[in-house]
């Protein structure tokens, strides 16, 4: 059976089809180039994302980037050790928080001293120089003010995966640990883990 004739009716909708596609990828392509990126954030590549990627960033640097306090948070599967520091950037505040890796003999030592208490109890500054060689396990940033997704994209270069999640979407950058949380083109989150960690 022989194929219809194309129209040029036809031709010309295919045609107007191939154009917008190409005017929205040109878009899409200046929206990233025209976005200033956060020099603190290139900085901190060096200085916090990859030695965490790396499982080596401890305590102790982390407070020489973001001095915070050191709070002991129950939690229903045992009680952790959280990083708390507020980051003052050009673009507005961050809040992060950051959750220490511990033996399960740690584990058990914070349990009995939190005792059957509910509430976050801060630690002292000494506990934190005590502590300042433990690794942290998770890193979590989310920015108090709006930030374009396209200024992380500036700043950090295009992320190796997309995933769209049931609120948004999530820029993937594996190597770095980053995974970057979005919802209507604005940053809700940074999480940073080890590299190892986002293989499982």
């Amino acid at each position: 059976m022989p194929l219809p004739l194309l129209r040029s009716s036809h031709l010309t909708l295919f045609a107007v089809i191939a154009a917008l596609f190409f005017a929205l990828a040109l878009w899409m392509s200046r929206q990233g180039a025209d976005a200033e990126p956060m020099p603190w954030l290139t900085t901190w590549g060096t200085d916090v994302i990859e030695p965490l990627a790396d499982d080596q960033l401890s305590l102790t640097q982390l407070a020489g980037q973001a001095p915070g306090e050191l709070w002991l948070q129950p939690r229903a599967g045992g009680p952790r050790l959280v990083y708390r520091a507020q980051l003052d950037r050009e673009e507005g505040a961050w809040r992060l928080e950051a959750q220490l890796g511990l033996t399960a003999s740690e584990h058990e030592s914070l349990a009995r001293a939190l005792g059957k208490s509910t509430d976050e109890q801060p630690l002292s500054g000494a506990m934190l120089d005590q502590l300042g060689g433990h690794r942290v396990a998770v890193l979590n940033l989310v920015p108090m003010a709006v930030i374009p997704a396209a200024r992380i994209a500036a700043s950090l270069g295009a992320p190796r995966l997309r995933l769209r999640t049931g609120e948004g979407e999530a820029w993937i950058y594996p190597r770095q640990g980053l995974s970057v949380h979005l919802l209507d083109d604005q940053v809700q989150l940074l999480h940073l883990v080890p590299r190892e960690a986002m293989k499982h």
